[in-house]
């Protein structure tokens, strides 16, 4: 979490810096591309014959989880901004 810190973040889900509404699409094409692979990357690697390592599938987890609600939280503020 330090690092939303040093990018100057003081909220996970805090978009305001975004500005335009564009670079907010821009962004949500980017999250939704990166869940999509770890999803790909997870389901390779349980159907992969080769052993697991759990933590390292439960940190790729967390993370997936963590952009659904970053891609959730975009596609809000979008949707609030056309209906504003």
């Amino acid at each position: 979490m330090w690092y939303y810190y040093f990018l100057g973040l003081k909220n996970l889900y805090d978009f305001s810096y975004m500005e335009d509404q564009e670079e907010l699409r821009l962004k949500l094409v980017e999250y939704q591309g990166e869940h999509k692979a770890l999803d790909e990357m997870i389901e390779r690697s349980m159907a992969s014959d080769q052993p697991v390592n759990l933590f390292h599938m439960q940190q790729l987890k967390k993370k997936k989880l963590w952009l659904k609600d970053v891609i959730q939280k975009i596609e809000s503020d979008l949707i609030d901004d056309i209906i504003a």
